[in-house]
């Protein structure tokens, strides 16, 4: 296989991150770490993220990239801690400069902030590769949940989908926030199903219904044949039909506020006011 899978799972946010590792080089990569925050305290923690540094550390990995499938609506990234502590990069889709543009205006940030990507080490657009040891990783572009998802394909067996896809029993992204389109995630869930029927579907989030925990791996053929959104040739004016009205039912997730102005720079948090003390906004009545 040429590759392992590690999952660790934020019950909080219901998060799965992953360590993904080469067992010849020991090279990895860290997807879509969680850092830990509580909300009507205002603090932070690194419980989540430190788990990962333990399996790193006991493994003898040496990680070269923290990978970001898209800046998370539903947690804050912990990529700045374990870079810190990995001396790794940090890298996301190419139209996160789409996503930081949206959300500058949105809460109206700092000037400084400067919405083209510079607060990345990478940023991949659609079809690009990198070699991490025996691992060959692809980048699929797949908006439509936000403008700036990827997917991240490991040697052509497993692919690390974000928020695009989530178990066949639970289906698929909303697509009512800013940038969001359920005609075009239609087109991206497309170009996944495309990919060989034993492909390796590793999700971000599960919202087990009632009676299973939670599982974070399926494959192309499970997604094609049972996912209850797009399995089975759905057509897509249905599923727009079918997103769209489901999505507004949804609330707001509960730290989508906190976690997008902080995904946006790539895990750090704003600049400190002069009183030394870093804030994040609440626009009223806005989203």
């Amino acid at each position: 296989m040429s590759y392992q899978v590690q999952a660790f799972l934020d019950n909080d946010s219901e998060t799965f991150s992953y360590v993904v590792s080469d067992p010849l080089s020991g090279k990895a990569v860290v997807i879509d770490p969680v850092l830990d925050f509580d909300y009507k305290a205002g603090r932070t923690s690194t419980v989540s993220a430190e788990k990962i540094l333990t399996y790193v550390q006991q493994h003898q990995l040496t990680v070269d990239w923290i990978l970001e499938t898209h800046a998370h609506a539903d947690h804050i990234s912990a990529a700045p801690f374990l870079r810190s502590k990995l001396d790794a990069k940090v890298a996301i889709g190419a139209e996160i400069t789409q996503v930081q543009r949206i959300f500058k205006d949105v809460f109206n940030l700092e000037k400084e902030f400067l919405p083209n990507g510079s607060q990345f080490d990478r940023l991949f657009a659609d079809g690009d590769t990198f070699q991490i040891g025996e691992m060959t990783i692809r980048a699929m572009h797949l908006p439509g949940h936000t403008p700036a998802d990827l997917a991240y394909i490991i040697n052509g067996k497993a692919a690390f989908v974000g928020d695009t896809l989530f178990m066949p029993d639970v289906g698929t992204a909303r697509c009512d926030f800013p940038g969001g389109s359920a005609g075009t995630l239609f087109d991206s869930i497309q170009k996944l199903l495309a990919l060989p029927a034993d492909t390796e579907i590793y999700i971000c989030h599960d919202y087990p219904p009632k009676g299973r925990g939670h599982e974070y791996k399926t494959s192309v053929a499970e997604q094609k044949q049972h996912n209850i959104h797009v399995g089975g040739g759905v057509r897509k004016a249905d599923f727009v039909k079918r997103r769209e009205a489901r999505d507004a039912t949804l609330a707001m997730p509960r730290l989508i506020l906190p976690s997008v102005q902080v995904n946006i720079r790539a895990g750090q948090l704003p600049p400190a006011d002069d009183n030394g003390t870093t804030y994040l906004k609440v626009p009223i009545n806005l989203l």
